[in-house]
């Protein structure tokens, strides 16, 4: 054998060395179904917790649903959001001062017990969190029941995910997590370094048809704006003088809809008041500012068209970080003892 064949051949062994190494480093992708034999009642246990929680407090569904979309623009949809912080020195994702409002632990933390009583280390925080959030937005319409009604869920989750054990505050920038204050170009270019398109940023902004928001994350669009004018330009002047009312000077922690009278239901009307300039935050207001992205709140007007788009990106969203190495952890809050 020649020299030159002895390095061919041995350049054909590392690249196939590094191939293997980096396919079992991603680990398996998602799928449909996946605890269907090691823990069958799995996601029928998560539905109907999360359904009697969502009885007892409307509103979790979007904090629910804002607790798996922060997960996911971390380090990927790992659950890493739901780790406490192991010291008093290094904050955890949740201690950031971006994420002082999300809520949602302790209803996940309950599901996580149940699971963990019928199937142990078997079905993942991120796993459940993902399936939560879907399940709580998708038994909105159905709140009036007495028992749990036939389930429709709006979008399809697929599992398999794997929990992280690193939960860093520091991580929590504008480089991995959109403000309230973000521009155009800002949000397109966070959404891109996620895997996600222009289409995707739309249709996951219409989850700002149910919530609230407080005041401190719109009030620069009321008072003082610019040296020109004390209110957004941008924002409708009717709303804006409600705004003001709910939102007086210094007030920060007043919570005002995202989706004016529709905030406790999950349909289009984010987009129809969108196009009538009355986008509660700057992020919201900003997709007017792309012409390919008003082209398509204009198409999200229609409710078919909005739950096919968000149902496609919450898909897309809930793959980032698919297959991460990571754990099955006991408690949500806690990694495994080593």
């Amino acid at each position: 054998m020649t020299s030159r064949n002895r390095r061919f051949i041995l350049m054909v062994s590392l690249l196939v060395f590094s191939v293997v190494r980096v396919c079992n480093a991603e680990g398996p992708a998602l799928v449909q179904n996946q605890y269907e034999t090691s823990c069958p009642k799995a996601e029928e246990l998560v539905r109907n917790i999360t359904w009697r929680q969502l009885k007892a407090r409307p509103v979790l569904a979007a904090k629910l649903l804002r607790l798996h979309f922060h997960d996911c623009f971390i380090r990927g949809c790992d659950g890493s959001i739901l780790l406490d912080a192991v010291d008093n020195v290094t904050k955890a994702e949740k201690d950031a001062l971006a994420h002082t409002t999300l809520q949602g632990y302790d209803e996940i933390d309950e599901i996580k017990t149940e699971i963990e009583k019928l199937c142990p280390a078997v079905v993942s925080c991120a796993d459940i969190l993902a399936l939560a959030a879907r399940d709580s937005v998708s038994f909105l319409p159905y709140l009036d029941y007495d028992s749990i009604p036939p389930f429709k869920p709006l979008w399809p989750v697929l599992t398999g995910r794997k929990d992280g054990n690193i939960s860093l505050a520091s991580e929590v920038t504008g480089a991995n997590i959109p403000s309230s204050f973000s521009n155009f170009t800002t949000l397109h270019n966070l959404f891109a370094s996620k895997g996600l398109d222009d289409d995707d940023l739309v249709a996951l902004s219409g989850a700002h048809t149910i919530g609230v928001a407080r005041c401190s994350l719109f009030s620069n669009r009321l008072y003082n704006f610019t040296e020109n004018s004390d209110v957004d330009p941008s924002l409708n002047a009717t709303y804006a003088e409600f705004l003001k009312v709910q939102c007086p000077p210094n007030n920060r922690a007043t919570t005002v809809e995202f989706d004016p009278n529709s905030s406790s239901t999950f349909d289009s009307n984010y987009f129809n008041i969108l196009l009538q300039n009355k986008g509660l935050m700057q992020s919201d207001a900003a997709l007017l500012t792309d012409k390919n992205a008003e082209k398509k709140v204009e198409k999200l007007q229609k409710s078919k068209d909005f739950f096919k788009a968000f149902a496609d990106s919450m898909k897309k969203m809930g793959n980032i970080g698919a297959g991460s190495a990571g754990e099955i952890r006991k408690q949500c809050r806690l990694v495994n003892p080593q």
